[in-house]
Order: C-alpha cells, then sequence, then structure tokens
C-alpha cells in the first residue's frame, strides 16, 4: 500500500495572488508526471470539507471527491455498493447490517473497517454542530461485528438507509484524524477516488489519484483541480482556452457554449430555486401571505428571463418524473395576482405587505424580477444582498426570516423532508414541524422501497409537507456542464457528480 501524509497545515493556510491561468499552468509544471492525465474543474469549493460541519447540499461533489459513502447512487438515483459490497435488513427493518469491501483503505493507506463506521456514524449524530444530526438520530446504537461487517440498529423500521448512506451522512472519515476535527475543515483524510494534496480557500483545491481506491481501475484521472469560477461570462472563454476542461455554466451561457463548438451537458438534477421562510416571524406565521407570493409569483416567467427556459415551473422539492414528484402538486399555486390580492386581504392586509428578501450577489436578477412581480399583488419588498458566506450561515443563525434559494436535492427523498421540514431541518428556519406531517414521513419510512405503495406513501408526505409548511419552490433546474470533446465519459448523475470512466483524449 502507498502511505500519504497529512496535508500539511502550510499548504492549507497558503494565501496566493493566484490568476486561473497561474493554477493552471502550475498544475502542468508541478509534481505530476509527463504520462499523467491532469483535468481542472470550474466548480464551487466546499463551505467545509469535513462532511459533518458541512453547511451547503451542494459540498456533495466536491466532497464526494475526496469521501466514499457505504453506498453510492446509480445514475437513476438508486442505491449500489460503495465502501460497503452489500447489505441486508433485519426483518423487520430496525437495523441493516452493511458488509465492507476487504480491499476498502484510506488513502493513508489503512483500512477501512466496521469500527471506523461505527465511529463516523457515532459523530455525526453526537457531534454538536453535526450538521448530519437530524438524519442521523434513528440511529440508536452501531454494532462492529467484526472488522468487515457492522450493524446499525434504528428507532424503527427505516429503508431509506441505503440512500442515505450514499451522500454526506454516509461518507467516512479516517477516524485518525478525528484528535483534531477542527482541521477536517480544510485537510479531509478519506478514502474516495482522490487525496487533497492542497488547499488554497477561496482559490483552488488540487487533488490526485488515490491508487487505494477500491474502483481505482475505472478513474483515469491522476491530477484534478478544483478552480471556481468567479465569473461565470468568462466560463466558455476559459475552457476554450484551457483554463478549465469541465466547468459549471449558467443557462445564460450554454447557447454561446454550443457556438464556441463546445460540448453541452444538460443535466436533470435535484435542484429547484427556493424561498426559505421562517413561519414564526411576521408576516410569514400567516399561511394566506405564503400563498398569496406563491400566486404572485410568474415561475415561467423567471424561468425564461433568468435561466433563458432551461427551466420547469415547481411547486414542490422534487422535479418531474423522479419517485417522490407528487403530479397533484403541479400548477398548486398559479399566477393568478386576483386571488393574490384577495389571500392578503383574508389575512389582514388589505393595503398590501411590506417585506424583505434576502439574497446571494449572483441572484440580482432574479430577485428584482420576483421584486416587480410581488408589486402587482401589494407585496412590497426590500432586497437585502448578503455574501454567499453569510447566506449560507442563515441555515444555523436564521437571521433572515425570507431568503432566495437554491435547494440540492438529498440522495434519500426522505432525508431531503427532513432537510426542509424536520425540527433540525437546515431550511426549516422556523424549526416546526407538524404532527402530521411527521406521520406522514415516518409512514413512508417504514415502507420498504419495493412495497407497491411506496411511492404512493412518499408522494403523500410531500404533499403534507408543501401544504402545510412555509418553504415556497419556484422552479427546477438542470446542471449544465461544458467541456470540449476530448474530454469522453462524463455521464448524467442525477445526484453527485461524479468521475468514474471520464477520460481525456488528444
Amino acid at each position: 500500500m502507498t502511505s500519504r501524509h497529512r496535508l500539511a497545515p502550510l499548504a492549507v493556510l497558503a494565501v496566493a495572488a493566484l490568476t486561473l491561468t497561474a493554477c493552471s499552468t502550475a498544475q502542468a509544471e508541478g509534481g505530476a508526471g509527463a504520462d499523467d492525465t491532469s483535468l481542472t474543474w470550474g466548480w464551487n469549493l466546499p463551505t467545509s470539507w469535513d462532511p459533518v460541519t458541512s453547511t451547503a447540499g451542494w459540498d456533495t461533489h466536491a466532497l464526494a471527491l475526496v469521501y466514499d459513502g457505504l453506498t453510492q447512487l446509480d445514475t437513476e438515483g438508486e442505491p449500489v455498493p460503495g465502501l460497503a459490497e452489500s447489505w441486508d435488513y433485519s426483518a423487520d427493518g430496525t437495523a441493516i447490517t452493511f458488509h465492507l469491501r476487504e480491499d476498502a483503505v484510506f488513502s493513508d493507506g489503512t483500512p477501512v473497517t466496521a469500527e471506523s463506521v461505527k465511529l463516523n456514524l457515532e459523530r455525526g449524530r453526537d457531534q454538536e454542530n453535526s450538521t448530519l444530526a437530524g438524519q442521523l438520530r434513528i440511529v440508536t446504537g452501531v454494532d462492529a461485528v467484526d472488522d468487515h461487517t457492522v450493524t446499525v440498529h434504528l428507532d424503527q423500521a427505516d429503508y431509506q438507509v441505503p440512500y442515505l448512506f450514499a451522500g454526506k451522512t454516509g461518507f467516512i472519515v479516517n477516524p485518525a484524524a478525528f484528535d483534531d476535527v477542527e482541521a477536517l475543515a480544510t485537510q479531509p483524510e478519506g478514502a474516495g477516488p482522490f487525496a487533497l494534496t492542497e488547499y488554497v480557500p477561496n482559490a483552488h483545491a488540487t487533488l490526485e489519484k488515490n491508487d487505494e481506491y477500491w474502483n481505482a481501475d475505472h478513474i483515469f484521472i491522476d491530477d484534478l483541480s478544483v478552480v471556481p469560477v468567479a465569473d461565470p461570462a468568462t466560463a466558455v472563454a476559459g475552457v476554450s482556452s484551457g483554463q478549465w476542461d469541465v466547468s459549471i455554466i449558467p443557462a445564460a451561457q450554454a447557447e454561446a457554449a454550443e457556438t464556441a463548438g463546445l460540448e453541452v451537458e444538460v443535466i436533470k438534477a435535484l435542484t429547484v430555486r427556493a424561498l426559505d421562510v421562517n413561519s414564526t416571524v411576521e408576516p410569514f406565521d400567516d399561511q394566506r401571505v405564503l400563498q398569496a407570493i406563491s400566486h404572485a409569483t410568474d415561475r415561467q416567467a423567471l424561468i425564461d428571463a433568468t435561466y433563458f427556459g432551461h427551466g420547469t415551473p415547481n411547486w414542490q422539492p422534487f422535479p418531474d418524473g423522479y419517485v417522490a414528484h407528487n403530479d397533484e402538486l403541479d400548477d398548486l399555486y398559479p399566477h393568478d395576482i386576483d386571488a393574490a390580492k384577495d389571500l392578503l386581504s383574508e389575512a389582514g392586509y388589505p393595503d398590501g405587505v411590506d417585506v424583505t428578501l434576502t439574497l446571494g450577489e449572483d441572484d440580482t436578477a432574479l430577485a428584482e424580477l420576483l421584486q416587480a412581480q410581488w408589486a402587482e399583488a401589494g407585496i412590497r419588498v426590500e432586497l437585502n444582498v448578503q455574501a454567499a458566506g453569510s447566506l449560507a450561515q442563515n441555515y444555523v443563525q436564521r437571521t433572515f426570516p425570507l431568503a432566495l434559494d437554491s435547494y440540492s436535492g438529498r440522495q434519500s427523498p426522505l432525508q431531503a423532508l427532513e432537510v426542509l421540514y424536520g425540527p433540525e431541518g437546515l431550511m426549516n428556519l422556523g424549526r416546526q414541524t407538524p404532527d402530521e406531517l411527521t406521520a406522514a414521513i415516518d409512514v413512508a419510512r417504514a415502507t420498504p422501497t419495493d412495497d407497491p405503495e411506496y411511492a404512493q406513501r412518499l408522494q403523500d408526505a410531500v404533499e403534507v409537507g408543501v401544504r402545510l409548511q412555509p418553504n415556497t419552490f419556484l422552479f427546477s433546474w438542470p446542471r449544465i456542464l461544458i467541456h470540449p470533446a476530448g474530454v469522453t465519459g462524463i455521464q448524467h448523475w442525477l445526484d453527485v457528480q461524479r468521475w468514474e470512466d471520464v477520460k481525456i483524449e488528444g
């Protein structure tokens, strides 16, 4: 086995004035051999490299470079083996046993054991600042049966666990790092396809292939750099010039990418534009005000003006065609200014209402269009623009009662509902959950996924959440990646964008 030392703190904390070209040049001239394959990915860096303290669902894409879950999801969103090569439930569904791969190791060469899994699940459940605690509160105990067998005991029958453990909740960190868990924010230690070798916050992350990864035979990239795209308008030019090999782009750049001769991958994803709402704060404590906001919103106009037609109006957290999507919620609150005014009047605001909408710096155009639409119904909006980091902290601090956000779906649809609606859910700003919703989620959770009633029970829970909770959904939107023709093998993953079988030719 190869041995890899922990990322040096100086490499983490160094502050360098690197242009994107300089990053690319450094990658080409660094320690990589002449035959190594290098790829630069224009993407977002995570809020934390520690899956337990990461605050954004979007982080999963970057974290999956260095961590592997007990399971993974295939392109259809169904669980397949990860660090565990198989699993089985007890007869009553209250325990699940995972059988770990004997060849699964962390990037420093130490084996992934049942005790490693036990320590990780307990940390995610019990650590004070864990953002995973809400999803892991179902775990009542973990038994390391032997080195490669671990049984997870649950507080009720729960057949969502194989989905749940495909993402951050199931990402396994090397327990050797637990002596200094705060360092994990910048120095990840996992058993994924790559290992982090250099990290400059807000600038770039450099990784190299983990030759000990159990699926290393399907990883054809030797060195991978993640470099944020500071200005989306430069993405097409950057990929064309070779600054990035693959880049995320906004819908506004798709036509320009095609004109430039680049490949454009429009990937259906579990992403929805949404309004986070704290229903314990006036005027959002009256459901009629939220219904008025929804009726005052012309969702298709939002898509056409700000996403250039790439999107679908939505009133729920899941896209059309996904197992949890409830068709009965389509067009739940159609664009109707008169209906919005009537609802405001019924709620005690016959002369309209004043609200403050908090948004990130990149969402000004969308927020201004919402501001204009809502004004027609008497909803007067003051825009409060915040830096991206401040907006992300709203999940914990709950400073802003109405925020324009993006929701990235979770690996399990019921996990997604917990994040949105659960009493500890990050996007449940009011931290209130009606008993009716809790019961509906519990019924769906206790239903085996191969049961004929599973889909309907899941959709029933979605309907209860949408009708009773304050979160307001606007439209689903795709993940759009661009790359030159020489980059091949990019698959359309519904969930995390993975790199198995991706090659660079020519």
